[in-house]
C-alpha cells in the first residue's frame, strides 16, 4: 500500500496551540506529514502561544496581515497555498486543522481532485465542513486522550490499579446512533445476514466522517459494537493466518 503523504495546514486563529503534539501524533497514525504550515497574523499578541511550539514541531509559520477589521485573511492564504500544493503533486492528502466552515469548498475541491482530506477541529465546527472531509476528528477527544496519557503528580498507589482501556466519552451512544449502526449492518449483510466488520467500518467512515469510537468512550470499533448488545458476533479463521480472526456481525433484531 502506498504511503499517504499529507500536507498539514493549520488555521492559527481557530485552533489552540496547547495540544499541537497530540494533533500531530494523530495525523502520523494516518500518514506522513510531509508539509506542515500554520497561518496567522503573527504580529497579534493572541497568537503568542503558537510561537513557542512551532520550532519544536517543525511547523512553518506563514505571515498574513489582517488588512481589514473583522476579516480573516489567513483563510485566503491557506486556501491559495493548498491549491498550489495540490498542483505540485507532492502529497496525496491534506489535513486541515480548523473549526471554520470557510474551508468547506476547499475540502470539497481537494476531494474532487482525488485527495484524501482529514479535518481536525472542535465540536463547534459546522456540519458542512465536517461532511466535506473524508474523516473528521474532534479536538476534544484528542485533549481527553492527552489528559489520560499524562502522568498525575501524585504518590504511587500500593493498590492494584485497573489499566485504562478506553478514552472518556465525548457523547453518549444514543438510540439514533445505534439505529444507524444496525441499518448500516443490514445494508451490507449477505444472504444470511452477516456483515464483515471491516466493510462496516469503511462504510460508516464514508457516510459519517466524524464517527469515531473514541467519541463514545471506546478505543476500538469492535468494543463499541459489543457494548451495544445489538449484534451477534462470529469470529472466523482467516485461512492464511491462523492467529488472525475475521469478525462478522449480525443484527439481533
Amino acid at each position: 500500500m502506498q504511503e499517504l503523504k499529507l500536507a498539514v495546514l493549520i488555521d492559527a486563529d481557530n485552533i489552540p496551540h496547547t495540544h499541537i503534539k497530540v494533533m500531530l501524533e494523530e495525523v502520523s497514525k494516518i500518514g506522513t506529514p510531509t508539509i506542515k504550515r500554520i497561518y496567522g497574523d503573527w504580529t497579534k499578541p493572541h497568537l503568542g502561544g503558537w510561537k513557542g511550539v512551532l520550532l519544536d514541531n517543525a511547523i512553518i509559520p506563514i505571515q498574513q496581515y489582517s488588512y481589514t477589521t473583522g476579516k480573516n485573511s489567513s483563510d485566503s492564504a491557506l486556501i491559495i497555498d493548498a491549491m498550489d500544493i495540490l498542483y505540485s503533486d507532492r502529497v496525496s492528502g491534506f489535513c486541515i486543522v480548523s473549526s471554520d466552515s470557510d474551508f468547506t469548498r476547499l475540502s470539497t475541491r481537494l476531494r474532487e481532485a482525488g485527495m484524501m482530506v482529514i479535518g481536525i477541529g472542535e465540536k463547534k465546527t459546522p456540519q458542512p465542513f465536517i461532511a466535506s472531509c473524508n474523516k473528521f476528528i474532534y479536538l476534544e477527544i484528542l485533549k481527553r486522550q492527552q489528559a489520560d496519557e499524562t502522568p498525575e503528580a501524585t504518590e504511587p498507589s500500593t493498590s492494584k490499579e485497573i489499566p485504562k482501556t478506553a478514552t472518556k466519552a465525548l457523547t453518549r451512544l444514543d438510540k439514533g446512533t445505534k439505529r444507524f449502526l444496525i441499518e448500516s449492518t443490514e445494508e451490507l449483510s449477505d444472504e444470511s445476514g452477516w456483515t464483515f466488520l471491516g466493510s462496516l467500518g469503511n462504510y460508516i467512515s464514508k457516510n459519517r466522517p466524524d464517527f469515531d469510537p473514541r467519541n463514545y468512550g471506546f478505543n476500538k470499533f469492535f468494543d463499541l459494537i459489543k457494548s451495544t448488545n445489538q449484534f451477534e458476533i462470529d469470529e472466523r479463521d482467516s485461512g492464511a493466518h491462523k492467529h488472525v480472526k475475521h469478525i462478522y456481525i449480525r443484527s439481533k433484531s
